[in-house]
């Protein structure tokens, strides 16, 4: 379910109802790598806030939603059951904050640049969603120019 995709020099949206989803990525992957985080940005531009309950995609056995939070002066990751984009707000999925664990990977080869992959999101309100997340060897850089539909 792996596929190749050319580098696009524009920001990817992904407009679900009032949410938009910005830039799905995650990193490259070394051989045998057991895990890999997603990354994204959640924009509410609704007046109601709208729940972020779980995700799941095909290469992966399982998807969870985690959140690194601060204990004792030592950082640790945490499952959550759901993120909250609040009313004309937003929630941020990146390194050392929210994140997509996807464990159990179904991949016979590493995640390589260049290569995509689905991801459903569910939302409380705004349903089911599926996005093609992007492997990158980086972090890409976002701005706020352009807005599209998928």
């Amino acid at each position: 379910m792996l596929l190749a995709v050319a580098a696009q020099g524009e920001v990817r949206q992904y407009k679900a109802g009032d949410l938009l989803i910005v830039e799905p990525w995650a990193q490259e992957l070394p051989p045998n790598a057991p895990t890999v985080a997603v990354y994204f940005e959640l924009r509410n531009r609704g007046l109601d806030n709208d729940t972020l309950t779980s995700v799941d995609t095909p290469i992966a056995g399982d998807a969870q939603l985690h959140q690194h939070t601060s204990q004792d002066g030592m950082m640790k990751m945490q499952q959550v059951q759901g993120v909250t984009i609040p009313a004309s707000g937003h929630a941020v999925f990146a390194p050392m904050a929210f994140h997509v664990m996807l464990l159990d990977l179904k991949l016979s080869s590493p995640l390589q640049a260049g290569q995509h992959f689905p991801l459903t999101l569910h939302f409380a309100k705004a349903g089911d969603f599926v996005v093609e997340v992007q492997v990158l060897t980086q972090a890409p850089v976002q701005d706020d120019a352009g807005e599209h539909a998928h």
